[in-house]
């Protein structure tokens, strides 16, 4: 006799309310990813007004993004054991605060310890956004559509920062820059209460101190290690710090392994959705960062664009962007997501491969085109992989699923930066020696051998003519190394979109019926069916209360 078929449960559907809220979620979103580019214009009046050493603006410059990275793991385990409203409000009144006494700062030292406090603060903000969007968009058609925004406003705020902030430096002091911040946190702070629900792990366990140490020294000594090799080549104390991250690391991994209650759950690597994922984010982020570091040289330093104009020119590639978000959520309704992504990476290359035919003349069209294909093809990826990461980790350990998928971009971006940076400065350095000048002194050549900045400098102070030609040697053997990045960058994305369709090509399309399965407990979208959703235990839409808004 045949068994009946078992009922399921349709899966709970966002409502107003839940879309309003993302709408919240997206301000803090749209503020970091500002954040990280706007105070690279403020340079020149910070250092006539402030006279920072060259040692304190590198720290003024990165310490923001050091600790950022640094704390994101603790944060979003903090999120996951005491609310995830709670310490994204915490977070946003910092952030706020922080932001206030940075923009009036005084002394240089005053503006690193604010920089350092915004770090932390921001921080609380990344996990516990995409944490949140976890618990509320649990229909997987919905959340995907609901990362797909969350992505967007990353990639919108990226583009603003530079012209908000250039516009802002035109009429206000360097400060300007930092108050961005104040209106979109206040606005959270009054809407977050009334819009967000809470979410928490009803049994988070025993905090292990020690590890959270380990994850914010390993983590900050990694990034800080990668970024300084990248800037200045290999040199003594950065080897050793990244020695001691690597170290470290291995330390805190090891003691995963032995807790009862880990501060991270290793066995989320189990999970063939989340392990692919991460891994082919990874390599696109490490690609996208490595030629991207070159592009923004290339329209500023061989296209002779301004801050301002190079920003302009980045709009076409945020509109790809911005197209591709729209177009994910509805081709995983009829794709598996795993030729979505594949095709898309494919596609990615071919950008890629369109940066091989620049040649520093006036082609602005085609790095714009090229910019536009590769986002049309990276964004699938970047979207269904972050949506797979979070999908991946039960309800009450999304900040953690969170946290780690905000943590392996970074580290994924820097590391990029260093290798790929490495790769193409070595390409250049090779190309301009065998094409240096005659009549190019040698303490000149080897000054303009270091990179193309210093190079464009040197040949001000030579003979009209020999300035030019080494202006003309050095640019097109920049774009020699942008060339050899780019086809690097084409086989990586190749490889990643090769990983993809092989790891997660039997994961379903994602349709009502496969969301209603995973309702039943045969396995959600996005995933294998071994590894279905964990219902939240608490309530979905709690009764906001004055006590939840931290003083």
């Amino acid at each position: 006799m045949t068994e009946p078929a078992r009922p399921t449960a349709p899966v709970p559907r966002a409502g107003r309310r839940e879309w309003t809220g993302l709408a919240v979620l997206a301000l803090p979103t749209l503020l970091i990813s500002m954040d990280v580019t706007v105070l690279y214009l403020a340079v020149p009046q910070l250092s006539a007004d402030l006279a920072p050493s060259s040692s304190q603006l590198l720290w003024i410059l990165d310490v923001y993004g050091f600790l950022v990275a640094g704390f994101l793991i603790a944060m979003g385990v903090l999120g996951d054991r005491i609310g995830r409203r709670r310490l994204l409000l915490a977070g946003a009144a910092a952030f706020g605060a922080a932001s206030l006494v940075a923009a009036w700062s005084t002394s240089a030292e005053m503006l690193i310890a604010n920089r350092a406090l915004l770090g932390i603060a921001g921080a609380t903000l990344m996990p516990s956004t995409l944490a949140l969007i976890r618990n509320m968009f649990q229909d997987p058609r919905q959340r995907t559509g609901a990362i797909a925004v969350w992505m967007s406003s990353f990639t919108v705020g990226m583009t603003l920062g530079p012209l908000v902030g250039g516009a802002l430096l035109q009429h206000f002091w360097w400060g300007s820059v930092f108050l961005l911040g104040v209106p979109p946190m206040v606005l959270l702070l009054a809407v977050g209460p009334l819009l967000l629900p809470e979410y928490r792990d009803p049994e988070p366990g025993r905090l292990d101190l020690s590890s959270v140490a380990l994850s914010v020294a390993a983590m900050i000594a990694l990034v800080y290690g990668v970024k300084e090799l990248a800037k200045d080549g290999v040199a003594p104390v950065p080897a050793l710090v990244l020695t001691a991250g690597l170290v470290l690391g291995y330390v805190f991994v090891r003691r995963q392994r032995r807790l009862t209650d880990p501060l991270l759950d290793l066995r989320l690597f189990a999970d063939r959705a989340f392990s692919a994922s991460l891994l082919t984010l990874t390599l696109s982020l490490f690609a996208m960062s490595g030629l991207f570091f070159f592009l923004s040289q290339y329209m500023q330093l061989v296209l002779g664009l301004s801050p301002f104009e190079a920003g302009l020119w980045t709009l076409p590639q945020t509109a790809a962007m911005l197209a591709a978000a729209a177009m994910t959520p509805p081709l995983v309704k009829r794709s598996r997501p795993a030729y979505v992504m594949g095709g898309g990476l494919v596609v990615a290359a071919v950008g890629f491969l369109m940066f091989t035919l620049l040649d520093g003349s006036d082609d602005l069209g085609l790095m714009a085109a090229g910019t536009v294909v590769f986002a049309l093809g990276i964004s699938p990826m970047s979207i269904l992989g972050v949506d797979m990461i979070v999908g991946a980790a039960p309800p009450e350990r999304a900040g953690a699923a969170s946290a780690l998928s905000e943590t392996n971009q970074e580290f994924g971006m820097a590391i990029g930066v260093a290798v790929l940076g490495s790769v193409g400065t070595a390409v250049y350095r090779t190309q301009l020696a065998d094409a240096m000048p005659a009549g190019v002194p040698e303490a000149v050549s080897e000054t303009a051998r270091d990179t193309l900045g210093a190079a464009l400098g040197a040949a001000g102070a030579l003979p009209a003519e020999t300035g030019s030609a080494l202006v003309a040697a050095a640019r097109a053997a920049f774009v020699d190394g942008l060339h050899v990045n780019a086809v690097i960058g084409a086989v990586l994305v190749v490889l990643a979109a090769v990983l993809v369709v092989l790891m997660l090509r039997d994961i379903e399309p994602i349709d009502p019926e496969t969301a209603e399965a995973a309702a039943g407990g045969e396995g959600s979208p996005g995933r294998p069916a071994d590894a279905a959703d964990a219902t939240p235990s608490t309530p979905t839409v709690p009764t906001a209360r004055p006590s939840d808004v931290p003083a």
